[in-house]
């Protein structure tokens, strides 16, 4: 939907009020590697700043990322082809985020907010300074109601709440973009808030059209970051959406948030902490890597009025879901779902193991009689595991155990339940009778 000519003027009033009269410059010194050192001007950490030079035309967006005694450390936002020493350091603002509201729908944006679908532009504003905290924890709702997702192994054995943040734990190519896609186009959300951190430039469009589909986008806004964009602006897409998902939020709506992966969050911070000097501390993560996590992650969540629930993808180096941004991520998170490789590799789609899955606020959510299916599901599946090495080599006989006996029965219905193609919706209470009447003896 294109902006209204009412709201571009509104865009260009915001832009005119927020200009600064006075400019405060500086002058680039050094550049070492990725990092570019100047002397001044006066500004603070997560400002941005602009880097000119009249002898060769130049212009590029920076970033302050730290500072180094009296100098200021910058990193670029675009290519720095023609930057030399003594190049103008212009200080600006912290950037403004998008005005969130029924015109911001079904839009596409960069990491900093700005139109990335050239469909014209966003109102913008500068929020107040102390707005980007998480919601004070004595005023946060309950959760108490289940967010429905349409897809039915979630909905039944790691049900999401309003308000409660999950995280999608899975090597690469198991399916997360595709299960994200599902969720989005089924879920019961008022709004839907994607954002696209690290993403390759090639799957964004595909993302866009076939997974998330006209009628998910039209409900959403997208942030995207793709992979080849600078460390900085990687990190500040995940910021960004998570902002306008809190702008929606606090109008009351309720929100899903979906972003795609919090790992490239942490790998875009390892890489400016290890630029600007910061030793690496755990598998060359930074120690900012483990500061930035809960800041992002806590923001998320139930708020006063409208609540978002989250759902954080964390891309598992080797499938080692104890690698140190998995473990981090699941000790903040109310959860975790996991993704098997072995079963994609058996054509079981979603792949979501639901043994290794877990929701903590099943019982607060759920029905008792919905939570006492689910277990006594997860009771079988888990026997069957526990012998299936016996099984698969014929050492298993009929009648010697009544457990394992009904195990084997329900094995491969209860697998038949947990599949459900790309484009089936299944309703949540629909999912619990079917699971019920295959229980049923």
């Amino acid at each position: 939907m294109s902006p209204s000519v009412a709201e571009c003027f509104d865009t260009l009033r915001g832009q005119v009020r927020h200009a600064t009269a006075v400019r405060r410059l500086g002058r680039v010194v050094a550049v070492t590697g990725l990092v570019i050192e100047s002397d001044g001007p006066n500004v603070g950490l997560g400002e941005f700043c602009t880097l000119r030079s009249e002898r060769e035309q130049f212009e590029v967006m920076a970033e302050v990322v730290g500072f180094r005694g009296e100098r200021v450390l910058l990193m670029p936002l675009g290519d720095v082809a023609g930057l030399h020493s003594g190049c103008s350091v212009v200080a600006g603002e912290r950037p403004p985020v998008p005005v969130t509201g029924p015109a911001l729908l079904g839009r596409v944006l960069d990491a900093l907010g700005r139109p990335f679908d050239e469909l014209g532009p966003v109102p913008m504003h500068r929020p107040p300074a102390g707005a980007a905290r998480p919601p004070h924890p004595l005023r946060r709702q309950r959760i108490r109601r289940p967010l429905a997702t349409g897809v039915r192994a979630l909905d039944v054995f790691a049900p999401l709440g309003c308000g409660q943040r999950l995280g999608l734990f899975a090597g690469s190519g198991v399916g997360k973009s595709t299960l994200l896609g599902m969720i989005a186009r089924s879920c019961d959300a008022d709004v839907i808030v994607i954002g696209l951190v690290g993403e390759r430039g090639r799957e964004v469009r595909e993302f866009l059209e076939k997974d998330l589909g006209a009628a998910g986008l039209a409900r959403s806004v997208v942030v995207v970051a793709t992979s080849d964009t600078p460390a900085p602006l990687r990190l500040r897409a995940a910021f960004t959406a998570t902002a306008v998902a809190e702008g929606y939020r606090d109008a009351g709506k309720n929100v899903l948030l979906l972003m795609d992966s919090v790992t490239r969050c942490a790998m875009a911070q390892r890489e400016i902490g290890l630029a600007i000097g910061e030793p690496p501390a755990t598998r060359g993560y930074t120690p900012s890597v483990f500061a930035m996590l809960p800041r992002l992650l806590e923001r998320s969540g139930a708020g006063e009025s409208g609540t978002i629930t989250a759902l954080y993808t964390v891309l598992v180096e080797g499938d080692d879901m104890n690698e140190p941004v998995a473990d981090t991520v699941r000790g903040i998170l109310d959860g975790h779902l996991v993704l098997s490789r072995s079963l994609a590799h058996a054509n079981h789609y979603p792949a979501i193991d639901v043994l290794e899955s877990v929701s903590r606020l099943t019982r607060d959510i759920c029905l008792p009689a919905e939570v006492e299916a689910a277990g006594r599901a997860r009771e079988h599946l888990a026997l069957y595991r526990k012998n299936e090495d016996l099984i698969t080599i014929g050492a298993w006989q009929r009648g010697a155990s009544a457990p394992l006996d009904r195990a084997v029965a329900l094995h491969e219905p209860l697998r038949t339940f947990l599949r459900q193609g790309v484009d089936e919706a299944a309703p949540r209470a629909a999912s619990f009778s079917r699971l019920t009447q295959l229980l049923t003896p």
